[in-house]
């Protein structure tokens, strides 16, 4: 038997640090653009910008939480696929730009937000409160 195996039953370990991680990024990222909020209107992207700075610390205490963590998870993800695309087509930067300006983050975090879309908010959730349900993936 492989002695990787052995660790398949800390998933729910596995998912709750996810969640946490993942979670706190969005939040802090969120909280950030709260500056946004007394900047000019006519910078380009505020009225986008401002939506972020309220969604992305929403979607990011949901995960923490584990509460509508694969709605949030969806969400989250959408907002990066946005953020990837406004990299390479809008901004012309690269994977990994200059002095962090590259959108290899944004993938990480696309790739985070998929799997807890897919697999939910594990055994420590308040969506297994929600929803009557184990939400603990089934391998």
């Amino acid at each position: 038997m492989c002695q990787l195996c052995k660790f398949s039953s800390g998933q729910d370990w596995g998912l709750l640090a996810l969640r946490l991680s993942t979670g706190a990024v969005f939040i802090y990222h969120g909280v950030q653009k709260w500056a946004l909020w007394s900047a000019a209107s006519a910078m380009p992207m505020a009225g986008t910008m401002k939506f972020l700075s309220i969604v992305e610390p929403l979607g990011g205490l949901a995960l923490i939480l584990g509460f509508l963590s694969r709605w949030a998870a969806l969400g989250l993800a959408i907002i990066m696929l946005g953020a990837i695309y406004t990299k390479i087509n809008v901004w012309g930067l690269g994977f990994a730009g200059q002095q962090g300006a590259g959108w290899e983050f944004d993938l990480v975090l696309l790739a985070s937000s998929l799997m807890l879309m897919l697999a939910g908010p594990g055994k420590w959730g308040l969506d297994r409160f929600v929803c009557r349900q184990d939400s603990t993936p089934k391998v």
